[in-house]
């Protein structure tokens, strides 16, 4: 089964925590503190693949998470840094947040990575704390925690050449004729649902790949039918071939099938209507293909290249290979660009305020990306540990906060998933 979407969930490991420890020797009655730190978090990294074809490994596995890092322990023994969790994607896919739309990758060639989750860094062990004011502290902290994202992933496939056109048009048969692929192919509608892939090798050696494009419709920039999943194969490719039914055995007038088509590729991305096109006047050896012809050669006129085949019967597929043979070095591979309504640009506002206080059944709620992470890597088993948290919300402004929202003694505070009695 071809899948060209996912979406899936990545968490970089958590840090490992830091160990409070002191020198224990026995000429050495009062050794210092001796507690060593902990190891980094592994980071979530993609790899681009060229060997794999799909995201259906991600249908099946939506988790993934890097491991987390070693405690440090005594005799300042620092923890071992966690290894990378790497998984591997096929070359062409986009990597989305969810959350926001941002594009956070695009892998474009084989061996290309990415760190789409970075681990947290080790907690400090007691050792590195100790000051002229402090000789023996027993304050250490808990690892950072690991960054953790909702992932889009979009499959656009990596192909020099794509057919595009109405359903039915023989777009698979060409692809069949003139490549090793062999598509299914009946004659009714929406035969093809998936894009194929064939490789088109000439007799000198040189080769390109060609995109059969499930058939498009009108309205298909719009997401109509399965729209937005079919023209997303296209933006990659650098020549196009539009293939037209010039018998008109659909019942459908060819000149304007010509013309529905070149208005959906405009609508989707001005940039992909300006692509080089070759028109593939296909099934020549129906009756009315040449009346057919002859009009669509008169409207085009000689600026657009026309070639007339039959894919059933193969005549004319020759030339048309090596026409496109000639032309492919010629044109540069296209860059990267963003759909036309750039809908995962995102512009990023820094946020003013540190944190947010709210108020629920009676419990003052504190929020902030900031905030929590200093909850999750206090000790607060250690008195200095709470002691030094507590210094954070007041250097913060936590405190004159939570006073100005009225809070009294005895209440309760929570701050990710931990509760607080309030003291003043």
């Amino acid at each position: 089964m071809f899948y060209d979407q996912a979406k899936i969930y990545v968490k970089g490991g958590d840090g490992g925590a830091g160990a409070v420890a002191f020198r224990r020797e026995k000429y050495v009655p009062e050794g210092g503190p001796a507690g060593g730190d902990g190891g980094r978090g592994g980071n979530v990294v993609f790899v681009a693949d060229e060997g794999l074809r799909t995201l259906a490994d991600f249908r099946y596995k939506r988790h993934y998470k890097a491991d987390r890092g070693e405690h440090g322990q005594g005799k300042n023994m620092h923890g071992h840094g966690a290894e990378d969790l790497v998984v591997r994607i096929p070359t062409g896919t986009l990597i989305k947040d969810q959350d926001t739309g941002e594009v956070i990758a695009d892998l474009t060639e084989h061996g290309q990575k990415v760190v789409v989750a970075k681990g947290g860094r080790g907690g400090r062990g007691n050792a590195r704390f100790m000051s002229n004011t402090n000789k023996a502290p027993t304050l250490a902290e808990n690892g950072e925690p690991g960054e953790d994202h909702y992932l889009t992933l979009e499959l656009k496939l990596l192909a020099d050449v794509g057919l595009v056109g109405f359903p039915n048009v023989g777009k698979s048969t060409i692809i069949s004729q003139v490549s090793a692929a062999k598509p299914k192919i009946a004659d009714y509608h929406f035969t093809t649902l998936v894009p194929n892939l064939g490789v088109v090798d000439l007799e000198d050696g040189y080769s390109f790949v060609m995109a059969d494009i499930p058939g498009l419709i009108e309205g298909a920039h719009t997401g109509a039918g399965l729209g937005h999943e079919f023209l997303r194969h296209t933006e990659r490719t650098r020549l196009i071939l539009h293939v037209l039914d010039i018998s008109g055995s659909e019942e459908r007038d060819p000149l304007e099938d010509y013309r529905i088509i070149q208005e959906e590729l405009l609508q989707y991305s001005p940039e992909l209507a300006k692509r080089p096109m070759i028109v593939v006047a296909n099934k020549m050896d129906i009756p009315g293909a040449e009346e057919n012809l002859k009009r669509l050669q008169d409207e085009l006129g000689s600026e657009t290249e026309i070639f007339s085949v039959s894919a059933a019967t193969g005549e004319g597929l020759k030339p048309l290979i090596y026409r496109i043979a000639q032309l492919l070095p010629e044109i540069p591979a296209p860059e990267i660009f963003v759909h036309k309504d750039e809908s995962h640009k995102v512009t990023h506002v820094e946020q003013k305020e540190r944190f947010m206080i709210t108020k629920e059944d009676g419990v003052f709620i504190i929020t902030g990306k900031e905030i929590e992470k200093h909850v999750k890597m206090t000790l607060f088993e250690s008195e200095e540990g709470v002691y030094r948290f507590q210094t954070i919300l007041k250097t913060m402004g936590v405190d004159d906060a939570l006073r100005s929202e009225g809070i009294q003694a005895g209440d309760k505070v929570k701050i990710a998933e931990v509760e607080f009695d309030w003291e003043d």
